[in-house]
Order: C-alpha cells, then sequence, then structure tokens
C-alpha cells in the first residue's frame, strides 16, 4: 500500500509561482485501484510524478509497504528511486511508451532484463503475461504492426510482468475508443485483482473512473472529494 501525506509541490512558470499540489494527504490499499479525477491543471499528473517517484522535488511524506505496521519512507535519492521503481512499481501511460524497435515479447521483456533475469526466463514469463493479455498470437509484432488498443495491452503486459506493487497510469484510455477502452480496463483489475496490485489512475475518462473502486477528486492541487464505488 501507499501513504502519502501533506505533499506540496511548487514550481515556477515565468515570474509566477505555481502551487501545482497544496497539503494532499491519502493512501491507497493492497490491490485497489483508485482514479485520480479533476480538470486539467488540478494535479493529477503531478501527484503521479511524485508518488511513482519520478519527481523528487517536493514537501511532505510518501510511505510505501506492505501493510499499516511496516511503512517505509520513500526513497530519498535519484540512484535509489531508481531501484525501487525497477522493482516494486510499473507504469502505463496514454501513448504507451514502447520501444519501437522492439517486438511486443521484447517490450514486454524489458523490465525482466533490468532486474537480471536470465534470457530464457525474460522471454517465459513475458510471454506468458502477453497471452493473459489476449497477444499470444503477437509476440513477434513490433509496435507500428498493432492497434491503439494491442499496445496499451503489450504496455499493460510490461507494468505487470515484474509483479510490482503499484502502478502507475496516466490517462490510459483517453486515445482508445469505448470498447476497446471498455476491455483495457477490464484487464487491468483482472490481472491487478489476481497480482494484488494497487492501481493508481490519472483519467478524464468516465469510463475509467466507474470502473475504479474509489475516486479522489483533485481541483487546484487539493483533494476535493473522494468516492467510494462498489464495483465487482
Amino acid at each position: 500500500m501507499i501513504q502519502f501525506s501533506m505533499i506540496q509541490k511548487r514550481y515556477l512558470l515565468g515570474k509566477q509561482d505555481v502551487h501545482a499540489l497544496n497539503g494532499v494527504s491519502g493512501s491507497v490499499g493492497r490491490g485497489e485501484m483508485v482514479a485520480l479525477c479533476g480538470p486539467s491543471g488540478s494535479g493529477k499528473s503531478t501527484l503521479l510524478n511524485v508518488l511513482g517517484l519520478l519527481d523528487m522535488d517536493y514537501q511532505g511524506e510518501v510511505l510505501f509497504g506492505p501493510n499499516p505496521s511496516s511503512m517505509q519512507p520513500a526513497p530519498k535519492t535519484p540512484l535509489e528511486a531508481a531501484a525501487f521503481r525497477r522493482v516494486q512499481l510499473g507504469f502505463v501511460f496514454q501513448k504507451f511508451n514502447l520501444v519501437p524497435v522492439m517486438t511486443a515479447l521484447e517490450n514486454v521483456a524489458y523490465p525482466l532484463h533490468l532486474n537480471g533475469l536470465t534470457k530464457q526466463e525474460q522471454q517465459r514469463q513475458a510471454k506468458q503475461m502477453l497471452e493473459k493479455v489476449g497477444l499470444g498470437k503477437y509476440i513477434d509484432h513490433r509496435p507500428d504492426h498493432l492497434s491503439g488498443g494491442q499496445q496499451q495491452r503489450v504496455a499493460i503486459a510490461r507494468a505487470l510482468v515484474h509483479q510490482p506493487s503499484l502502478v502507475i497510469a496516466d490517462e490510459p484510455t483517453a486515445s482508445l475508443d469505448s470498447q476497446t477502452a471498455n476491455g483495457v480496463i477490464d484487464i487491468m483489475k483482472e490481472l491487478g485483482h489476481e497480482q494484488g496490485t494497487t492501481f493508481i489512475v490519472a483519467t478524464h475518462d468516465p469510463r475509467m473512473a466507474e470502473h475504479c473502486d474509489r475516486t479522489i477528486e483533485l481541483l487546484d492541487g487539493k483533494i476535493l472529494q473522494e468516492a467510494m464505488r462498489w464495483v465487482s
């Protein structure tokens, strides 16, 4: 799970002092899928960057751990953060961010390569994960030979293949049609529940938010409200 308290993030935009986050606090439990909602500029992506250890220039505290009694502070240096991300975090982006010269199998296997697994084990686990997202027949296809929905499924497989504790997803369905988006959402939920993975998803998409366990509404860098959703 993850806890964050009194997160503040400021930066200069020209001569203007922008308060991107202003005392944001909350927690997300193991296996939960939580949607961060709000208009552009509300702080969603900034909070994702903080929780994903991509931005370490902030005030406040972020804790990680399997349960409330064993929470530990987030890494404090870029080197420690990179090592933590490789093992504990996965990422899904709106634009997929696949490596264009790599096949689907190679893209999914890459996190396992970074974590030192043998090539045989990388390929075995990557192929297994691609089969779980319905792309077992496309392991040798490069991204430009896959549809948008297929590319996003490859990205989800890549994010989950090393069984991270937390996946950060930034607008994962924004560029997909309704039918494809629903399929991607179902895959994220199914595999997340299967592996006990926590998802924090920034989204403008009501389809995505409706399938999450909770929504956190942000406005002007503050949490406006939280809503619990009873979803299967």
